[in-house]
């Protein structure tokens, strides 16, 4: 209906004289504005030409490495908000302390490090240096396992992989809510984009070439820092076998983007193999409790100070 009022419009304009023609020419643009304009805010469908031409904006966007940081501090911190995180004092956040607190330090980036008590089997790293690690991989996995893993996650902020993640989740998170793609700014998120731009950096997908070269970093990681290379090749044999049981729809959505497990695990291997170092891996105990000297030593410092406190009453 709109296309046709518009279109009596404009073949009324071709039979005025040429006199009035500019007039018209300028009410003819007002009235396909007017339309425009409101069947894109009832649908933000911009249509075909239209949506090309706001792609080439988006393609030509760049988003800076501190941009990447504030914006991937911002939307972690939403995270934290929403997820249960482990404590100071929590077995498994003694344990990732135990296993990462040395590694919080690289070139050019700077690592925090965060437990969620969530059962699935998930890590995560963004361009600001957060690592978060999900309770349910600490689970299956040993110490040797985990740094293999969180290696690889730290591979991935190393190589700028976390922030080419953020620049396209904020892209997308931008076209929805109808900010500028042509700018080169970038523009103030509200508390709800936020929540959208965190869920979707922990489902952002890597390309291949980007999941391989975090592989690597992670071997040589454990390599130069005397870690038994071997437990790269193990978690990802893990990874694999979930896929074939009970967990395999979650274990296949976490893993879409990634390389194939096995292909993974047997890269690993060969890698090992090519430096002498292979040796088929045995996982070692898997501890996510308090060790009992710590409670002792919790459970004496608190009775010390409550007799120190009775005393001075």
């Amino acid at each position: 209906m709109r296309n046709e009022i518009a279109f009596c419009y404009l073949h009324l304009l071709l039979n005025c004289n040429y006199k009035n023609m500019k007039k018209k020419l300028i009410i003819v643009g007002l009235v396909f504005a007017a339309f425009g304009f409101t069947k894109m805010n009832a649908q933000i469908n911009f249509g075909e030409k239209a949506l090309g031409a706001v792609q080439k904006g988006v393609a030509g966007f760049t988003l800076s490495n501190t941009d990447a940081a504030a914006l991937s501090k911002e939307a972690v911190r939403k995270l934290d908000s929403v997820n249960e995180v482990a404590g100071p004092n929590d077995g498994y956040t003694l344990r990732l302390n135990r296993v990462f607190g040395k590694h919080t330090a690289g070139e050019g980036y700077t690592l925090n490090y965060k437990v969620y008590k969530v059962k699935e089997v998930n890590a995560f790293a963004t361009a600001d240096g957060s690592v978060r690690v999900y309770s349910g991989l600490m689970d299956i996995m040993d110490d040797n396992e985990l740094l293999a893993v969180i290696g690889h996650e730290i591979g991935h902020v190393a190589n700028n992989d976390s922030r080419d993640a953020m620049r396209a989740v904020y892209q997308k998170e931008a076209l929805i809510d109808g900010v500028s793609s042509q700018s080169t700014k970038v523009a103030a998120v509200t508390d709800s984009q936020l929540g959208k731009i965190g869920s979707a950096l922990i489902d952002s997908k890597h390309s291949r070439k980007q999941e391989s070269e975090a592989d690597l970093f992670s071997y040589n990681f454990l390599k130069k820092n005397g870690y038994n290379v071997n437990a790269e090749e193990s978690a990802f044999r893990i990874l694999a076998k979930m896929s074939e049981g009970a967990e395999a729809s979650f274990i296949d959505r976490m893993m879409s983007s990634h390389p194939d497990s096995k292909k993974r695990a047997d890269d690993a291997k060969l890698r090992a193999e090519k430096d002498g170092l292979y040796k088929p891996y045995v996982q070692q105990k898997i501890v996510n409790t308090v060790p009992v000297a710590t409670k002792a030593t919790t459970t004496k410092k608190a009775t010390t100070t409550k007799k120190t406190t009775t005393k001075k009453k």
